[in-house]
């Protein structure tokens, strides 16, 4: 088949354009008729560390999805603070978070951060999606699961 889905989208640094990542993923994974819930929350956690650890002030973040036969979807998550790397270890038990790419590790077949051309940092993450968990994990349409703006 050798055919690739690619979408690239920059958001701003905020809780509203990490919600905005996660629900252009879920869309394009459902246009596909691939699973998206496991996906959705590899991008609710990435871009949430965007938006948290990698924002500066009027600078975005990019979201990247591709998706190659497999079907595998690489996520990329960019932002502009590239001396901000996450932790290598996980947080504390008692710790209120840092658990965030914890739950990427489980969900990912693989992922890493590349940095550059300065000033980015990329965090990304692979994931073979033709062998979900479940069989039907994540192809329930997503009715009414959009995500509600919050934001004041």
């Amino acid at each position: 088949m050798n055919q690739e889905t690619r979408l690239v989208a920059t958001l701003p640094s905020t809780p509203r354009g990490a919600r905005a990542a996660r629900a252009l993923t879920v869309n394009q994974l459902t246009q596909q008729g691939l699973p998206f819930e496991d996906a959705a929350q590899v991008v609710a956690e990435l871009a949430a560390n965007a938006v948290t650890h990698g924002r500066v002030p009027g600078r975005n973040f990019r979201l990247a999805l591709r998706i190659t036969d497999g079907p595998t979807l690489r996520i990329e998550v960019s932002d502009t603070r590239r001396e901000f790397t996450p932790p290598a270890v996980p947080a504390s038990p008692g710790a209120e978070s840092g658990r965030g790419l914890v739950l990427v590790a489980a969900f990912a077949t693989r992922w890493g951060i590349d940095h550059g051309p300065a000033p980015l940092k990329t965090v990304w993450a692979e994931m073979d999606l033709g062998s979900p968990i479940s069989p039907d994990r994540g192809f329930h349409v997503p009715v009414g699961r959009l995500p509600v703006a919050h934001d004041a």
